[in-house]
């Protein structure tokens, strides 16, 4: 596949950091050189996307719903608020809009799961069954979401890629039984998500995994630092290259009955083999995908590239809880991207071995 060619693309904002994109056809994107109506003009209503992103034990809740309906956790010792949910899409939104300023940016989706359950003072003698809605409180201890960018994409076998950020939040990672200033945790990422299936696509190069903040201010400093040192034309072209490297039937099965040994093996063993992230039932999910998924399964002669591969991989990580879904996508790019470089270094790999 012939990538397409990259042009600088630079932020008019007075931090003056230059944002490298692809030079793609757009669809309904504003043209503005980066003031603020451009930036108020470039959202849409559309949310991000409208199949779940991630599946296992979430819900979909919109941004006015936890705005308006839910309640905001606080530090024990000063009964400060904690950054919400609502806080933490702002920021990754605000940030958003001043570097992707002249870009369509859609409303964010988002998942939640963890309900913390309460009711008022009044309710306390109230059976469950009777308590009215403005006697119950509510809030999620944990939450992901993101926020798509359809305008910036490229395509990769026929799947088109759009540019995605997002973050994943758990209150329980936090020490609540604390005062305000003390760290409070997130991740947050950069990638691509492919329209066709709603995987997400996300690098080592686009994750920090352990973001410790104090207040709202450091929250945004981090979110900018991560999508300014990301580089979306260079992770498409590695992930293009995919495309060039197949395993054959007998390779596919040898590979995932290796998945799952790896599995029983120790500590030990496995300190000088790739680290595969995803379990049992999701190598189940794999396995079915390879042979049904409608948009990647094996080639009529049993092969299969490792693109697919890969693609089967993001689509079994779905499963996985909010707390490691997002390292679990990355890591599965890892992997892929391990066996892409035996195959082209013809150099031995545990799981093909």
């Amino acid at each position: 596949m012939e990538l397409l060619q990259v042009k600088p693309k630079v932020s008019k904002q007075p931090d003056d950091h230059n944002t490298f994109l692809p030079l793609i056809k757009t669809s309904e994107v504003s043209s503005g050189e980066g003031n603020n109506n451009t930036v108020d003009n470039t959202i849409t209503n559309q949310t991000s996307t409208s199949k779940p992103f991630i599946e296992a034990n979430t819900i979909e809740a919109s941004f006015e719903e936890i705005r308006d309906k839910h309640i905001i956790p606080v530090f024990i010792k000063d009964n400060e608020p904690v950054i919400s949910h609502t806080e933490f899409i702002e920021a990754m939104m605000y940030e958003v809009k001043q570097v992707y300023h002249s870009e369509n940016i859609l409303q964010p989706s988002i998942r939640l799961s963890h309900p913390i359950k309460g009711r008022i003072p009044e309710a306390k003698n109230k059976a469950a069954s009777e308590l009215l809605e403005h006697e119950r409180t509510i809030y999620y201890e944990r939450m992901a979401f993101i926020i798509e960018i359809p305008s910036v994409y490229d395509e990769i076998e026929g799947s088109k890629l759009s540019l995605c950020v997002g973050g994943v939040k758990a209150y329980n990672i936090d020490n609540l039984y604390n005062r305000k200033g003390a760290d409070e945790h997130f991740k947050i990422f950069i990638g691509f998500k492919n329209s066709i299936c709603t995987n997400l696509c996300i690098w080592t190069d686009g994750l920090k995994a352990d973001v410790r903040v104090q207040n709202s201010n450091q929250l945004k400093a981090s979110i900018l630092s991560l999508i300014d040192n990301f580089n979306p034309v260079y992770q498409l072209r590695q992930s293009a290259t995919l495309l060039d490297y197949s395993l054959t039937e007998q390779q596919f099965a040898h590979l995932i009955g290796k998945c799952r040994m790896y599995q029983c093996l120790s500590n030990e063993q496995k300190k000088n083999i790739p680290f595969f992230p995803l379990g049992d039932a999701q190598l189940s999910s794999v396995c079915k995908g390879y042979y049904n998924d409608e948009n990647f399964k094996r080639n009529e002669d049993g092969s299969i590239n490792l693109w697919k591969l890969y693609n089967l991989f993001t689509g079994a990580n779905k499963t996985s809880y909010i707390d490691n879904f997002i390292e679990r996508s990355a890591e599965s790019y890892q992997f892929t991207e391990n066996i892409k470089r035996a195959f082209q270094n013809e150099a031995d790999n545990w799981f093909l071995s």
